[in-house]
């Protein structure tokens, strides 16, 4: 099952993170199939860029966004 989660980048305490897909079983840092975004929560306000055309394809082939993805693609207006 392929989801749609964060994966860290940055330095020590100070994380940033891409929105990936990725297979579901796979750990947080290992190769993804697609990067469609970024989210930085260290700006104010929270920096989050998603390419809304890749989101909706990978979400109508069956991906499932994780919790704060879901919020992210909520805050910008992304539906299923």
């Amino acid at each position: 099952m392929l989801r749609i989660r964060l994966q860290r980048v940055g330095a020590k305490k100070k994380p940033a993170y891409r929105i990936v897909v990725a297979e579901a079983r796979t750990p947080r840092d290992t190769a993804a199939q697609a990067i469609i975004g970024q989210y930085n929560p260290r700006t104010e306000p929270t920096t989050v860029v998603i390419d809304e055309e890749k989101a909706r394809h990978w979400l109508s082939h069956g991906a499932q966004p994780s919790d704060r993805v879901a919020r992210l693609f909520a805050q910008a207006g992304i539906k299923k």
